[in-house]
């Protein structure tokens, strides 16, 4: 622990790092925000962002596109070294093929996934891959059903609609925090009949069945559902892409645009906006899973009437 005379950026870099060196915060694991450093220290973004860079000079901490700012690895030259074929040709199969797909989607984007991708990551020649898929789009496909897969639900049900949406809703949550990029597959007006997909749907469709409403009033609330999670994690993948072309975290850039924010000439023509930026002392921390979580409260909230038949109701 720094001594209470030390600057405090130097106090908080000092806390971090007990917390690293103690595995209290794990290889990988998401760093505080210079924002929620700010809040919970009581001190400025500046000083915060100071404390993070000290952690980064010191090789502790680094920026991850897709995910911000972490806990490095104990040995990063093993993190950023190409991948190499990991077996023979001989052993290649449509599951190494959806597993390689897999690992090239989460770490570089949906447009970073094509068969030659897949077969140099496997070490094999892209023709041999097209004897197991026949093409990148059915690849893609399969990787998102193989990712939908990952999580289902318990044999028996929670009681209730809303404690059904709720876990239905937060385990495609944690999906597509895993996987960003499957946010990206298309409109819900071309619905995909993954297999797996349609596990998650049928737990929704269950969930709004048996309260009285039209099939068509059903597949409407589903579809609304649905689209609250994916448009909400559609940010997930946006957001790691602007890291990755601008090197700068959410919180790094919207200090960047707040520094040069003429809040004077802003006040007369956008005076509620200047007025609740400026009641914020330590900014505003936009966390998308604290989002997300008041998002779904608000929504349920306004179907409740509608799926228990009182909307029309005095």
């Amino acid at each position: 622990m720094a001594p209470e005379t030390d600057p405090p950026f130097r106090r908080i870099a000092a806390d971090l790092r007990r917390r690293i060196t103690t595995g209290e915060l794990a290889p990988g694991a998401r760093v505080p925000s210079n924002r929620r450093l700010a809040q919970d220290w009581g001190v400025a973004l500046a000083t915060a962002t100071k404390a993070l860079t000290v952690l980064r000079s010191e090789g502790l901490v680094e920026a991850r596109p897709r995910v911000g700012t972490v806990v490095a690895a104990a040995a990063p030259a093993t993190t950023t070294r190409s991948p190499q074929p990991d077996s023979p040709e001989g052993e290649l199969s449509r599951e190494r093929l959806i597993a390689a797909a897999l690992g090239i989607a989460d770490a570089e984007g949906l447009a970073a996934l094509s068969m030659r991708a897949v077969a140099a990551r496997l070490g094999v020649a892209p023709m041999t891959a097209y004897r197991y898929v026949t093409s990148k789009d059915e690849l893609v496909l399969l990787a998102a059903d193989a990712a939908f897969g990952e999580a289902g639900y318990p044999a028996d049900p929670p009681a209730g609609w809303r404690p059904r949406l709720e876990l239905g809703a937060r385990t495609l949550w944690s999906l597509f925090r895993r996987h960003p990029w499957l946010a990206e597959l298309g409109p819900v007006t071309r619905p995909l009949l993954l297999p797996n997909l349609l596990t998650h749907a049928e737990w929704a469709l269950a969930a709004l069945d048996g309260h009285g409403l039209p099939a068509a009033t059903v597949l409407d609330i589903h579809v609304l559902f649905y689209s609250y999670i994916e448009g909400l994690a559609a940010n997930l993948e946006r957001e790691a892409r602007a890291q990755a072309a601008t090197g700068l975290t959410g919180d790094q850039w919207t200090d960047t645009r707040f520094a040069t924010f003429d809040t004077r000439a802003a006040a007369a023509r956008f005076p509620v906006f200047t007025r609740l930026t400026a009641e914020l002392d330590e900014g505003y921390d936009l966390d998308l899973d604290t989002l997300f979580e008041s998002g779904l409260g608000t929504l349920l909230d306004g179907l409740a009437p509608r799926i228990e038949g009182t909307a029309g109701r005095s």
